[in-house]
């Protein structure tokens, strides 16, 4: 018979849920039910489109199917979500780099106690196993397995980008994740022998399933129920009309997935939910605030003579400040990818400079289409809308183009598909045209200090003047990180477990 109550129960076995049911099941006198909207394999089982690092997003099989608002765009962009045990985690790139000491000292200046960088520093080293790397920085013995892929791991494109960004002054780092960041390298993935290692497989392993954690499949979660004066939660509802009783609700379903959960149980902005019928439990802003990296392909025509073989898909980046970067700030990424369909360029090869701004300013939003749990949210990125990122993206568009000019890279190169202009416009009007996200949705439902008016939960995830609540994913961010979300994403879940 299918779980029907637990001392926990966990909403999303994603990024953070995996771990959360890993780390809360530890102590044996507490019952945790983990429940996973999507399949669910052994750590061992996952099929090849899953496990295999050079597939993501959709291509795996196992996606939400979201998609954006046009907004300033003008276009939608397919959002890319893991449907699967591991979540995200198991459609990514798979790269593991970590969030700045800035990024943690904003939280802090915004009054949120406890997020400081030496703070989480143990919550990263904790969950990480890894060779490389200074000890005072690095994990040795953590579930998560981390790789720091080597010059001669890189194919040639790749090894190339990284000689061209020498040669135009960006420096060498040894080590994105370590004290100094700032620079070109290859990537440290949690990659072992082509396998992306999701938190599904390294948290949930047979053993940890075993005892006393239980984890279901492919149930869809309505809505949080509360008791009969709508003050402390109680359990969940699923799509399927299934009731589901607990001391203690954590929503782990996204950032898209927890605020759609949160407004659909009354937990939202009052005005959006009298819209929608939904009775009001608590008026909070949740929804109001989303960020993302937005994400341009610079892309080349190679010489299939000279270009070599395209593994792995995604091996160097440049991590540096644009100009109008606060201190501390690392705020674009220009990352060598072969994910591009080799069949648009007309020499039959193709590769890819993407530039991703990680700090922007421009602020989406999420809210409900519909009451129906199986309709997607409706979501506006906002990408662009500040002037600021589009200044602070086309500086990174120019340097990409920059490193593909420079030798040894541009050796392989037979010419520029996009933007293939130097006409600001036109280049302006590429980037309008085919911007992507990087797929790092955030800050739905951010923590803040007590007296922060934007904030939705506290700095352990609790939602605001409710008990038995809480939300631990991305959407608690306060605001964007100049890293690829995923490692900070468990980094969050390690650090609240370990204090509940």
């Amino acid at each position: 018979m299918p779980e029907s109550h637990a001392d926990v129960v966990i909403v999303g076995g994603g990024s953070a849920g995996a771990v959360l049911a890993a780390r809360l099941s530890e102590r044996p006198d507490r019952r945790v039910l983990l429940l996973e909207a999507g399949p669910v394999y052994s750590a061992a089982s996952y099929p090849t489109a899953v496990a295999a690092s050079s597939t993501l997003g959709g291509y795996t099989g196992h996606d939400w199917g979201y998609a954006s608002e046009p907004g300033y765009l003008g276009h939608p962009i397919a959002l890319y979500r893991g449907k699967v045990l591991g979540g995200s985690s198991a459609v990514n790139g798979a790269v593991f780099v970590r969030a700045l000491p800035a990024d943690f000292d904003r939280w802090t200046e915004r009054g949120l106690k406890g997020w400081t960088f030496p703070e989480v520093l143990a919550a990263y080293r904790k969950l990480e196993r890894t060779t490389a790397g200074d000890d005072a920085w690095h994990g040795r013995s953590g579930p998560m397995p981390v790789h720091q892929l080597t010059r001669d791991e890189l194919s040639d494109m790749q090894r190339a980008f990284v000689d061209s960004a020498l040669a135009c002054g960006i420096p060498a780092t040894t080590d994105f994740n370590g004290a100094q960041p700032h620079g070109v390298a290859p990537y440290p993935m949690n990659v072992v022998d082509g396998v992306r290692v999701n938190t599904g497989m390294a948290y949930l392993t047979d053993e940890v399933r075993e005892a006393n954690l239980s984890v279901r499949g492919d149930v869809l979660v309505d809505r949080v129920v509360f008791d009969a004066d709508g003050s402390r939660a109680v359990g969940v509802l699923t799509a399927d009309g299934e009731s589901i009783t607990a001391g203690e609700v954590i929503l782990c379903a996204g950032t898209y997935g927890s605020a759609a959960i949160l407004l659909r149980s009354g937990v939202g902005p009052a005005d959006e939910l009298r819209r929608l019928g939904i009775p009001a439990v608590a008026d909070l802003p949740v929804g109001r605030t989303l960020y993302d990296h937005p994400f341009y392909y610079n892309a080349y025509a190679a010489n299939p003579e000279r270009i070599g073989p395209g593994e792995p898909v995604i091996g160097a980046k440049v991590w540096t400040a644009s100009s109008e970067a606060a201190a501390g700030e690392l705020d674009l990424h220009i990352t060598a990818t072969h994910l591009i369909d080799q069949s648009l360029s007309p020499t039959g090869a193709a590769f890819v400079l993407a530039v991703a701004l990680t700090r922007p300013r421009s602020c989406g939003s999420l809210t409900l289409a519909d009451r129906d749990p199986r309709v997607a949210p409706r979501i506006d990125l906002g990408f662009l809308a500040d002037p600021a990122d589009r200044r602070r993206l086309l500086e990174g568009v120019a340097l990409s183009r920059r490193i593909g000019r420079s030798a040894p890279l541009a050796d392989l190169i037979d010419h520029e598909m996009a933007p293939g202009t130097d006409t600001m416009a036109d280049i302006e009007a590429s980037v309008r045209a085919t911007l992507d996200t990087y797929h790092h949705p955030t800050s739905t439902v951010p923590m803040g200090a007590d007296d922060d008016p934007a904030a939705v939960v506290d700095r352990l995830g609790a939602v605001r003047g409710l008990s038995g609540l809480r939300v631990v994913d991305a959407s608690i961010f306060p605001d964007p990180v100049c890293a690829a979300t995923n490692p900070t994403v468990i980094m969050a879940a390690e650090h609240i477990a370990a204090q509940l």
